[in-house]
């Protein structure tokens, strides 16, 4: 493509960002088009224009798009968005990565890349800049394209993400740099980081204009940039005007007086923002990430729930909150004309429904009718091993025998583990008797998005012990989540009715009159994922805080509608509920 004009230009000048000379501020929100069904974007962006904004951000992760090397799925959907923020009459930034972070599986890196390379992770390891290379020579045709001197919204490119956060490599900044240049991206780039002197040395690049990311205290944050560079437009690039939650913790509370406040001093101080998130959504189908608590290193898993609502102006519905009301009335001080009135609300599920789930596959002829093949080999393989991103492993084993009871161990397991001696549900560290037959579940709960552990192997990383004692010769098979892609395949699991509460593929069938947005209610069902007419909503847990699972309204359609639930833990009372 030859860089013929057929837009404004748009800079980056001293103070100001500029749009063919004349100052512009952003006035920008985040809305990942990954977490919103397609159906929906052009509400969303709507709304985001009704706030009062005149920019949308999003992230593009990595792994969803290309799922094995060189096996691509829909990088054109970026494309398709930015057409829509655009018939929207939005701006557009883009952060292509490689990572990420943004709480999704792996900070949007591909399994089969971090499992490969390791400590090379976001480094000028060529083992890792490499893909990257051929990544983007795949998708930036979809920012390319829509440049804003082209004609299209895109007017600056995100280098990285919070990249001091996590190095200090500048070598792999400069080098990816021109990954981006060489791919034909013009645009300005930018980066972002944590307001702290060392993420902003490690995180920034000499001619490249920088960000900073942060929730409290503008005043200090611009401070630490000012201090870094001294020149060049004041842009708070993430704030986070609410907080995710984690799985099994008190959702951390988001006041919306108080990011009202944050807000107007932002922009009081004269700089552009992106509200992290404008409207959050939803990590469908088990993409939400997870951290590590206390010490990034060592500290417990923390998964992330599915729900991405974020406490953003606009919830995972899409519904306008007290938030976007009050940022409305901040936003409108700083705009060149008055927002637009909001669009019509979707419509909503017109009433109620139960599905009764009459149809069970035990999860043990799930796994080997739509499971991978099965290795074996001295010590577990890994999740990465077996080509699983998101799903589950099944790893047997044996206790030679004849020996006395003596604690049977898995270190190095973190993620939902389920372990059977000789059929017997048991407990990690219980002794066990050999001769015995060993059967253990693990199932991820999402790979590590941020800091230092970024990339961490899933499964049974630190073998299996008999007291001190390695147990060898482990057969494993996996079950990846997009196998339950296949309609065909699932539809040709035998089944039967349900045996009690165990694990397994239960399916049915509900009535709608009334399509629209909805809740998914699990009740008496423990841990999972959940499917209807083949759309995955995500991973359910009974542990909370988030009790349902959000159905987009063009998901469901009048008439007949498939459910799925895949429980791996204990099924309820054979019924989900539609309200």
């Amino acid at each position: 493509m030859t860089d013929a004009r057929t837009g404004p230009v748009f800079t980056v000048g001293d103070r100001d960002f500029q749009l063919d000379g004349r100052p512009v501020r952003l006035l920008s929100g985040a809305l990942h088009y990954f977490r919103v069904h397609e159906a929906q974007w052009g509400h969303r962006l709507a709304m985001l224009r009704a706030m009062g904004l005149n920019c949308v951000e999003t992230y593009v992760p990595w792994n969803l798009h290309e799922p094995r090397p060189g096996e691509y799925r829909d990088p054109e959907a970026l494309g398709r968005f930015l057409d829509a923020a655009q018939a929207a009459g939005l701006w557009a930034l883009v952060r292509p990565g490689p990572y990420i972070c943004a709480e999704w599986e792996n900070g949007g890196l591909p399994h089969w890349l971090t499992g490969a390379v390791g400590s090379g992770v976001r480094t000028r390891d060529p083992a890792f800049l490499e893909p990257v290379r051929r990544w983007f020579g795949r998708l930036l045709p979809q920012v390319v394209r829509r440049q804003i001197h082209h004609g299209g919204p895109v007017l600056m490119v995100q280098l990285e993400n919070e990249y001091g956060s996590y190095g200090s490599d500048r070598q792999y900044l400069g080098e990816l740099a021109e990954v981006l240049r060489d791919a034909g991206v013009t645009v300005p780039l930018f980066t972002s980081d944590g307001p702290e002197d060392h993420m902003l040395t490690g995180g920034s690049l000499p001619g490249v204009p920088a960000t900073v990311n942060f929730g409290s205290d503008p005043a200090a944050a611009f401070r630490a940039l000012r201090r870094h560079r001294p020149s060049g437009p004041l842009m708070c690039m993430e704030f986070w005007c609410g907080w995710f939650s984690h799985w099994g913790e008190t959702p951390v509370p988001s006041d919306a007086g108080d990011a009202a406040a944050t807000l107007r001093e932002i922009l009081a101080a004269g700089a552009s923002v992106n509200l992290y998130m404008a409207h959050g959504g939803t990590s469908f189908a088990g993409w939400a990430g997870a951290n590590r608590s206390g010490d990034l290193h060592d500290g417990a898993l923390q998964p992330t729930v599915t729900s991405y609502d974020y406490g953003a102006p606009l919830d995972e519905r899409g519904r306008p909150t007290e938030k976007f009301r009050l940022f409305r009335e901040v936003l409108a001080a700083h705009a060149e004309e008055p927002p637009p009135a909001p669009p019509p609300a979707p419509p909503s599920l017109a009433a109620p429904v139960t599905c009764a789930l009459a149809a069970w596959t035990p999860l043990e002829e799930v796994v080997d009718a739509l499971g991978g093949e099965e290795s074996v080999s001295g010590r577990p393989a890994t999740f990465e091993e077996l080509d699983v991103d998101r799903g589950l492993v099944r790893y047997r084993l044996r206790v030679p025998g004849p020996r006395p009871a003596l604690p049977l161990t898995l270190p190095g397991a973190r993620d939902l583990v389920r372990l059977y001696v000789d059929g017997v549900r048991t407990e990690p560290g219980t002794p066990v008797a050999g001769p015995a037959d060993i059967e253990v579940w693990v199932e991820s709960l999402g790979r590590v998005n941020y800091g230092p552990r970024l990339g961490e192997p899933k499964g049974l990383t630190g073998g299996v012990l008999h007291e001190r004692q390695y147990l060898h010769g482990v057969r494993a098979r996996g079950l990846r989540l997009d196998a339950f892609d296949d309609a065909g395949a699932v539809a040709a699991l035998p089944s039967r009715a349900p045996e009690g509460t165990d694990p397994g593929l239960y399916r049915g069938a509900v009535d709608v009159q009334g399509p629209g947005d909805a809740s998914l209610e699990l009740p008496g069902w423990r841990c999972g994922f959940v499917w209807v007419n083949g759309f995955c909503l995500g991973r359910y847990r009974s542990e909370g805080p988030q009790h349902s699972l959000y159905v987009p309204g063009p998901v469901l359609r009048r008439g007949r509608n498939e459910v799925w639930v895949l429980e791996t833990e204990r099924a309820g009372g054979g019924t989900v509920r539609l309200t």
